[in-house]
């Protein structure tokens, strides 16, 4: 027994200790003689709690009272069985030390583990896209697939990893050096079909894409450059909430002319993308798809979130299936495709 990996024992009082301190899980621990808070401060996830006279020899300690305080922290749910598992490297052993916190099992590494499995596929390389990819790499994804063959611009430089000499460069070429440099472990090619495809385009969402993702049970989330925002989502789920045809229709309901619209900016160039919303978008592309990923609550359906300066706060909106677009209206096979 052991406690779960990324707790921290801190000392409040010279009686007093505290283990965490995340409000869902940190307990304090008073009354303590400055022997049982010398004690406690040594231990970490790898000390074995088991043999309490262990723990107690050599200190002015009561084993029976190091029994009573192990049996609080295991009452908190503060501790696993077994030994240390082996440690991961780099980002990822931030994730699998958090997810062992909020994991009953304490198995954090496995969450991160079974992301090596997974494959994702990520369309559109500006700034966002990006920051996208490399935050999958980052987290443990076995497999990315990257697709722009548009070239870096001087506008795409920045903090999500485009670098002055990547300019006149194919964007793909680019990320799949950068993915190598991130998580050398990452492929960048699968026989498989993706488990989630990432659309970041440009000005207005490919009135084509959507469709046939959803067509063929594809979970995918959409992110939308715009002129000065950029919304992520929704992410779809075909048959479990509205896709991006969906919310096209709604636009149309409100403004008439918005077909008209959204065929020039289908048909136009790149959009500029701002750092910080890029930062920001990136972030919370990466967490919409490793929720997926690891079959935890995550980007609602029908929801997205706008991004503008000079905030870069989030500004969130729900859409609903609109009634003339049958996406929900899928094959029972289809319904749920991708979660496996």
């Amino acid at each position: 027994m052991r406690l779960r990996a990324g707790l921290r024992v801190l000392r409040r009082t010279d009686t007093e200790v505290q283990v965490g301190t995340d409000h869902r899980w940190a307990v304090r621990l008073p009354g303590l003689t400055r022997a049982e808070v010398a004690l406690l401060r040594s231990v970490d996830a790898r000390t074995d709690l088991s043999p309490v006279e262990r723990l107690a020899a050599g200190r002015d300690v009561d084993p029976d009272r190091v029994r009573a305080l192990v049996d609080v922290l295991v009452e908190a749910r503060l501790t696993v069985d077994g030994p240390p598992r082996s440690l991961l490297r780099g980002p990822a052993a931030v994730d699998a030390a958090v997810w062992s916190l909020l994991r009953a099992d304490g198995d954090g590494e496995g969450v991160v583990r079974a992301r090596g499995e997974r494959v994702v596929a990520v369309l559109g390389l500006g700034p966002t896209g990006l920051g996208i990819t490399v935050g999958l790499a980052a987290a443990g994804v076995g497999t990315l697939l990257v697709e722009d063959d548009r070239p870096v611009r001087s506008a795409d430089v920045g903090l999500c990893g485009y670098r002055w000499a990547d300019a006149g460069s194919v964007r793909g070429h680019v990320t799949a050096r950068l993915l190598r440099d991130v998580a050398p472990h990452v492929s960048t090619t699968s026989d498989r079909n993706p488990d989630v495809v990432v659309l970041v385009e440009d000005g207005v969402a490919d009135p084509g894409r959507g469709p046939v993702l959803v067509a063929g049970g594809t979970v995918h989330l959409g992110v939308v450059v715009r002129e000065a925002d950029t919304v992520v989502g929704p992410f779809v789920v075909p048959g479990a909430g509205p896709c991006l045809r969906c919310l096209d229709l709604h636009r149309a309901d409100a403004d008439p002319s918005w077909p008209a619209v959204a065929a020039q900016l289908h048909a136009g160039g790149v959009a500029d993308e701002s750092g910080q919303v890029a930062a920001v978008c990136a972030g919370l592309g990466t967490a919409a798809v490793l929720a997926h990923l690891d079959r935890v609550p995550g980007l609602a359906p029908g929801t997205t979130f706008e991004v503008a300066l000079p905030d870069a706060v989030p500004r969130r909106r729900t859409w609903a299936v609109h009634p003339e677009c049958g996406c929900t209206a899928l094959p029972a096979s289809l319904v749920g495709a991708g979660l496996d």
